[in-house]
Formats: C-alpha cells, sequence, structure tokens
C-alpha cells in the first residue's frame, strides 16, 4: 500500500465526462488499497472567464476580492469529483485550501506557502479509507485568514506541498502529455520520453520554455524530496496496472535514483525573448547599477547580459534580454535613466529566441558547448550572446532559426536514439 497525491490539471477535468474519467483514475488506486489525496485545477477556461470578470468589474481591482473570485473555479471541480467519486462507491470529501488549511503569506494573486497541516487527512486515510478531493491553487492568509491564489500553475505546487506535508510516497502530476520529454515533440518529431530526470535537469527546463511543469512546484519537491511523477490522464484508466513499477511517464526525483545519467538530457527553448543593447556607455564603475536598478524596481527580469569593452577601453557595449512582454517598458525605463547612465544609442529586437541545452552529465564532460557553438555555424546560425551555468549552456539566436537549432542540437547530442 502507498500514500499518493494525484494532481489534475484543467484540460483533465474539462467537463464531466473528464471528471469521470478522472474519477475512475482515482478508484483505480484507491481499489488497488493506496490512500490517496487528489488536487484538483478549476476546468479548461474557467479561470481565465473568471479573471475577464474582476478585470470588465473595476480594471484597479482589489486583490484579495480577486482571489475571492478566481479561487472558485477549482471549488466547484472539487465538489463535482467527490460527488462522482461517491456514485461510484468511494468515500471521498471536498476541501478547499482554508479547510486543511495551507497557509500562505499575503501576497495575493501571487501567495507562496508557509505551511499546510495534512493530520485530518491522514487520520481519514488510517480510519475510513477516505479520499480527500482538494481544490488546488488555494490557500489561505495565516494573518488575515482571508482566502489567497498562488498563482498561474498553482495546483501543480499544491499537490506537491501536500505531498510533503502527508509524507506521501508520491505525488503523481495527470496531464495532456505523457511525460518529459527531451523537448517539444511538436519541433521535433524524434523526441525521446525520459523515465527520469533529476529536480535540477527539471527546474532548468521549466524554467527555461519546458510547459510540462511549474517552476515552483519543482523546487518544493527538491527541497522536501517529494518523487513527482508526470503522466497522462487521457490513458484508459482500465488499461494502467496500479501495482506496475513502471507505469507511462516520467519520474522527476534525486540525481542519486538515476542509474545512467546522459550528458544532456534535454533542450529548451523560449520564443518569448527581447534583447536590448546599450552602445558606447561610459566604462566606470556605478554603470552597471544605473543600468540595472531601474529594470531591477520595475520588476523587469534580466536574463542574459554581454558586455563588449571597446577598442579604446573608454566605453563599452552592453547587451541583454527580458521577457518580450517587458520589452517596452525595459526601453522606456533605460532611457528615463539616460542621464545617470550616459549611453549613446539604445538598440533593441524581438525577433530572437534563446535556446538552451541542460544535463548534470556537463558537470563532468568538456566541450559539450563548443560542440553546439561548431554545429550551429555549420547551419549558418549567427550566436548573439552565450550564458551558461553549472548544468546549461544557453544561446541567444535569430528566431526565424528556433527550430532548425533545436532539431540541430537535439541529433547532435544523440537524443534522437532516447
Amino acid at each position: 500500500m502507498a500514500r499518493l497525491v494525484m494532481k489534475f490539471g484543467g484540460t483533465s477535468v474539462a467537463d464531466l465526462d473528464r471528471i469521470r474519467n478522472v474519477a475512475r483514475h482515482v478508484k483505480r488506486e484507491v481499489d488497488a488499497g493506496h490512500q490517496v489525496a487528489v488536487v484538483v485545477s478549476a476546468m479548461a477556461g474557467v479561470t481565465n472567464q473568471l479573471v475577464a470578470w474582476c478585470r470588465d468589474a473595476a480594471p484597479l481591482h482589489d486583490a484579495r476580492e480577486y482571489d475571492a473570485v478566481v479561487a472558485t473555479g477549482e471549488q466547484v471541480t472539487a465538489g463535482l469529483l467527490a460527488i462522482t467519486l461517491e456514485g461510484m462507491g468511494v468515500d471521498a470529501r471536498s476541501w478547499q485550501g482554508w479547510q486543511l488549511p495551507i497557509l500562505t503569506d499575503g501576497a495575493h494573486a501571487s501567495a507562496r506557502i508557509l505551511d499546510v497541516n495534512g493530520d485530518e487527512l491522514v487520520k481519514r486515510f488510517t480510519e475510513r479509507g477516505q479520499v480527500a478531493v482538494i481544490a488546488g491553487f488555494q490557500g489561505m492568509n495565516k494573518d488575515t485568514g482571508r482566502v489567497t491564489t498562488l498563482g498561474r500553475g498553482g495546483s501543480d505546487t499544491s499537490a506537491v506541498a501536500i505531498a510533503a506535508a502527508i509524507k506521501a510516497d508520491r505525488c503523481d502530476i495527470y496531464t495532456d502529455v505523457d511525460g518529459v520529454y527531451t523537448t517539444d515533440p511538436r519541433v521535433v518529431p524524434k523526441a525521446q520520453r525520459m523515465d527520469k530526470i533529476a529536480y535540477e535537469e527539471m527546474l532548468e527546463l521549466a524554467s527555461l520554455g519546458a510547459k510540462v511543469m511549474q517552476v515552483r512546484s519543482v523546487e518544493l519537491g527538491m527541497v522536501h524530496g517529494v518523487r513527482i511523477f508526470v503522466r497522462s490522464s487521457f490513458d484508459k484508466p482500465e488499461d494502467i496496472d496500479p501495482h506496475s513499477k513502471n507505469p507511462p511517464g516520467t519520474l522527476i526525483c534525486d540525481e542519486a535514483e538515476i542509474m545512467e545519467q546522459q550528458v544532456v538530457t534535454g533542450i529548451a527553448f523560449s520564443k518569448d525573448e527581447a534583447q536590448i543593447s546599450i552602445r558606447r556607455v561610459q566604462d566606470k564603475p556605478g554603470v552597471a547599477a544605473a543600468i540595472f536598478g531601474p529594470l531591477a524596481d520595475a520588476n523587469i527580469n534580466v536574463d542574459m547580459i554581454v558586455q563588449n569593452v571597446s577598442a579604446d577601453g573608454a566605453t563599452t557595449d552592453l547587451t541583454f534580454t527580458v521577457p518580450a512582454s517587458d520589452f517596452d517598458r525595459a526601453r522606456g525605463t533605460i532611457e528615463k535613466a539616460k542621464s545617470a547612465i550616459g549611453y549613446e544609442r539604445l538598440d533593441g529586437a524581438t525577433d530572437v529566441s534563446k535556446i538552451s541545452v541542460i544535463g548534470i552529465g556537463m558537470r563532468s564532460h568538456a566541450g559539450v558547448a563548443a560542440q553546439a557553438f561548431k554545429a550551429l555555424s555549420e547551419r549558418n546560425i549567427n550566436i548573439r550572446a552565450i550564458t551558461t551555468s553549472e548544468i546549461k549552456f544557453s544561446v541567444l539566436i535569430d528566431a526565424a532559426y528556433t527550430e532548425l537549432a533545436v532539431r540541430t542540437l537535439h541529433s547532435l547530442y544523440g537524443l534522437d536514439k532516447g
């Protein structure tokens, strides 16, 4: 017998037929003797509608009331799934975030979890075999008692936090894909599903463009040692053996669990990038602070940074990237600070993309990035900027070459063959 948390996203609970399918997945695990907590998202499209109503009611609305409205989507799903399970003969009860409680800070619309009390869930597991159906995305401000929400993708975070609190053997994230792939299969048809991936690698993939997992949930899993299993909710429940040691999907786990570690695990890419270049800046102390300080104050995230010193040593060109959605704000922020920075010209581009190569094996292998640079040059793909870390490197290229670059690197590191 195992203790499981099963999380189902919006597409998995999009209508009553899919909720019934989810219920069959849950019943399969219950019938196998497992203790089960289920975390659900709002039905597909519901949160967007609730957000739109808030904006229509008042463009500058109170974030506390925004949370009170948007949290209702998960409440509906939890109730419907509990009703469906009861109809199948499974003892189930729905829970809201404040009922456990899931305690958070006061950052409404993007709250962070501080503590989860899973005592009552565990008591009902052991005494009654009851399934807990929990509304994801929700919490309660520990100081005010008001409902809070965790931001986009927050149900993943809810699920992992609950798994940690009840000491679950595994947290199964059911989604519309059957695991984590070496890259986007829509770009590279030969992309392979991974059986296992280390927390650190999944963190990099998630932060660099892969949409399968939310970054905070992976961080939480790594900190608390929660094994996360990504699998498809569209597999037929009756076709899955609940006792199988290797069901279809990808396990996100500690590096020590992975026997054979490839040098490169996956390729991520993001087209949501913009490049800003500040030309002929005075090369003196304090200039970098004058540039990046105002950007930080404006909550604009800066990623890749490249600095080139001119021949005379007096001026420098400084290039960096920001999310494409922040491009105009970033330019405006730099222009306002022109007198403090003292630059000659400001250039920008939005037709760029970032390609990232990730793998724990890079720690012990030299020349991994050099192979990529050579392969891209042979394809006449120009690299605008480069950043590196211990287990990944990223290159900024023209957006038109995104798919060619991803396919080239995917083949270069042998990922086509799995």
